[in-house]
């Protein structure tokens, strides 16, 4: 029990704990903890000798720096939060610290190092495989024997809030012989899970290893020209279809709030190879929900992806790469088998042929311009109440003309 009131319903309990970057107006960027209706001020508690701070750990406008101090300094920080928000002799000297939330502005939680997509869903996979091959067999030959992925762009992984500017780019039209360029048409969503990198090291990384370098999970939507991307990804992946926008969400929750979440995963058919395997159940019963200006279109799954986080990580190292302080590493869309449970527009309305009703009677095939998407997800917490991962939303803002 903490002597800070926190509503029960609020999913940020002493459970949860999350990690974030916020500032007050006229104040620069500073990190803190959301509890409850309120954040605390960590810098300030730093300030005042109640908690720990090395190398200005705090006093900055990113996570970064206590990222990379590594999982001996992430518990022994959790546990003095913990201590000061549940031992009532501290209420007088921690109060002050508490800013509510409503007052601050919320930032983007990490200066990125590099970015990763992983394209980890099976449902996803498979409903993609007959939308673009219908006569053939839905899977690659490699998807079931590694997490498939492509290296995303950092400097475009933005803040939740930040406005979406549709991108333009070739594109060819239906019925075309030659591509034109224009603003995409098919402008889409993609509802992710990602991992942030804490305490770097030189690859290769085991599962066994992940808790020692990864410091917390984020909400990822990974907007998608769905009609630039299938033009520019011929014979390569993604580039331009994916690089003008990665939103992540502001709150970064520590892999131990999530240690009720975890579940095993589905069961992966060859067996992995050796590098890949995991003795720990690391799936994650984690239920996502997606709203188009507030409306509700999708609740995927998190516990039925295919391939785990340790997983990635260990795919994403095993050639020597090494792993960065902020390195982020996306899922790929969340989806599950029901329709109601499926992660993009492109799944939804099956690429267009079935245009998705949304609950207020208008219709949506792509995203428009004005509209707005968000992002949710809990998980169950390790008190038995559920915890928030909080969310991530964008709202579609016209393409720019060029100069």
């Amino acid at each position: 029990m903490s002597w800070v009131a926190i509503p029960e319903d609020s999913g940020l309990g002493l459970t949860n704990l999350p990690y974030g970057v916020f500032s007050l107006p006229g104040n620069a960027p500073r990190v803190g903890v959301a509890v409850g209706t309120y954040v605390l001020d960590l810098t300030g508690l730093a300030a005042a000798c109640l908690i720990e701070e090395r190398g200005r750990w705090f006093a900055v406008g990113s996570l970064n720096g206590f990222m990379a101090a590594g999982p001996s300094a992430w518990r022994a920080n959790r546990a003095r939060i913990t201590e000061l928000l549940t031992d009532e002799v501290y209420a007088v000297h921690v109060e002050p610290h508490l800013v509510p939330l409503a007052d601050v502005e919320l930032h983007r939680p990490i200066e990125v190092a590099d970015y990763v997509d992983f394209y980890s869903s099976l449902d996803h996979a498979t409903n993609v495989g007959r939308i673009f091959r219908p006569t053939a067999e839905p899977l690659l030959p490699n998807w079931r024997q590694l997490p498939v992925g492509y290296h995303g762009r950092a400097g475009t992984v933005v803040a939740s809030g930040t406005p979406v500017v549709r991108p333009s780019g070739q594109r060819l039209l239906p019925g075309e012989r030659t591509p034109s360029y224009g603003p995409s048409t098919r402008l889409d969503l993609e509802a992710e899970v990602g991992f942030v990198a804490g305490a770097p090291a030189t690859g290769p990384i085991p599962p066994t290893a992940f808790r020692d370098h990864v410091f917390g999970f984020v909400l990822v939507n990974d907007w998608s020209a769905r009609d630039l991307q299938a033009w520019e990804s011929q014979p390569l992946g993604p580039f331009l279809s994916k690089s003008f926008a990665t939103s992540i969400s502001p709150w970064v929750v520590p892999i131990a709030a999530l240690e009720a979440a975890r579940v095993p995963p589905p069961v992966q058919d060859p067996e992995p190879l050796d590098y890949l395997r995991c003795a720990e159940p690391w799936g994650l019963d984690l239920a996502l929900e997606v709203a188009v200006n507030g409306q509700v279109v999708s609740r995927p799954p998190f516990k039925t992806m295919y391939w785990t986080p340790p997983q990635q990580l260990a795919h994403a190292t095993v050639n020597g790469a090494s792993l960065r302080t902020g390195d982020l590493f996306a899922s790929g869309t969340v989806s599950g088998p029901d329709r109601d449970q499926r992660g993009c527009l492109l799944e939804l309305t099956w690429n267009g042929e079935e245009p998705l009703e949304l609950p207020d009677g208008t219709k949506r095939t792509f995203l428009e311009d004005g509209d707005t998407v968000t992002v949710r997800a809990t998980a169950p917490g390790t008190d038995g109440s559920r915890i928030t991962l909080g969310e991530v939303t964008g709202t579609i803002h016209p393409a720019t003309r060029p100069s």
